[in-house]
């Protein structure tokens, strides 16, 4: 059976169950599939880095009370965000990922990590 290498084409040479050529080739073939398709969503996708980053970085004990205008300074954008969690208490959590926040009173923000197992 001669298979083809679906990146490169070359003729595939070892173990039968194998589907590329080279590790390089089946690097390229993955990157090609995952890449993100469009601007839209690599800008989009850059901006949730972004703000996942800096919720990281604020709030390195897992629960912090932060100035809004400090998040913003760092760049902070508070339209992206994966998630809302809403409580019993009538609160609304925004979450980037397993990083929120919750928009309290006086420009405050509390910054919390969700406990993933």
């Amino acid at each position: 059976m001669n298979k083809q290498c679906p990146e490169c084409g070359e003729k595939i040479i070892g173990r039968e169950d194998k589907k590329f050529c080279s590790d390089s080739c089946r690097n390229a073939f993955n990157n090609k599939i995952n890449k993100d398709t469009t601007n839209y969503m690599r800008n989009i996708n850059n901006k949730l880095r972004k703000n996942y980053r800096i919720l990281v970085e604020s709030n390195p004990e897992g629960k912090t009370k932060i100035g809004k205008s400090k998040l913003l300074n760092l760049g902070f954008d508070f339209d992206y965000f994966t998630n809302i969690l809403n409580t019993k208490t009538g609160n609304s959590y925004r979450f980037v990922y397993d990083q929120g926040y919750l928009i309290l009173e006086n420009d405050y923000i509390m910054l919390v990590k969700k406990d993933i197992h």
